[in-house]
């Protein structure tokens, strides 16, 4: 099984991935940046602003995911913006062929607070590595209507990584969620 974990920058995707990995016995962390990283030195001839333009990083996430689930069994937990529809749609379609079952979930949180999140985020050393950050803010509001039909959202603005994480396993069946949070399909955030 892979938990999906989608939203922008600042929605505490890596976070409570590694309190979901934590979680659930069976998890172990996938990063699916780093096969962008993998391929930035044999693709620098064609000319993109993100890796995920380039149809090779959709179909090796596809297939790297593959081959760790059937040589390590259990969960994959992804933390990884996805914000163009026909993207997630062929990484999607890619992992129901190859018979891995999907739990997609969008971390969201207000603009503001996602402002002042990426302002103080003490993990980033560079200028630039912020402002990219800054600039998927209004990208990732206009994909937010068809994220949240793709995905369960979880509303972040107030709840702790370790909550959220808690949430989650509890929408997998794996342990109860906390009593006060509450996501569903219907578009409908956690409070």
């Amino acid at each position: 099984m892979i938990v999906w974990l989608n939203g922008t920058f600042g929605a505490g995707k890596t976070t409570t991935a590694h309190e979901l990995t934590a979680t659930l016995s069976d998890a172990r962390l996938f990063d699916a940046e780093q096969v962008g990283y993998m391929l930035r030195h044999a693709l620098t001839s064609v000319r993109v602003t993100d890796f995920q333009d380039h149809p090779p990083w959709r179909a090796l996430v596809v297939a790297t995911a593959r081959e760790l689930l059937d040589y390590l069994g259990g969960t994959l937990v992804i933390p990884q913006t996805v914000l163009v529809e026909r993207y997630w749609a062929e990484i999607s379609a890619g992992l129901a062929a190859a018979g891995i079952p999907v739990r997609h979930f969008v971390l969201h949180t207000d603009r503001a607070t996602l402002v002042r999140r990426i302002e103080t985020d003490t993990k980033e050393e560079s200028a630039g590595a912020l402002q990219w950050r800054m600039d998927h803010l209004t990208p990732y509001e206009e994909a937010l209507p068809w994220l949240s039909r793709a995905a369960e959202v979880v509303d972040t603005t107030h709840t702790p990584p370790a909550e959220v994480a808690r949430h989650v396993a509890g929408r997998l069946g794996r342990v109860p969620g906390p009593p006060n949070v509450a996501s569903a399909n219907s578009n409908r955030a956690v409070d």
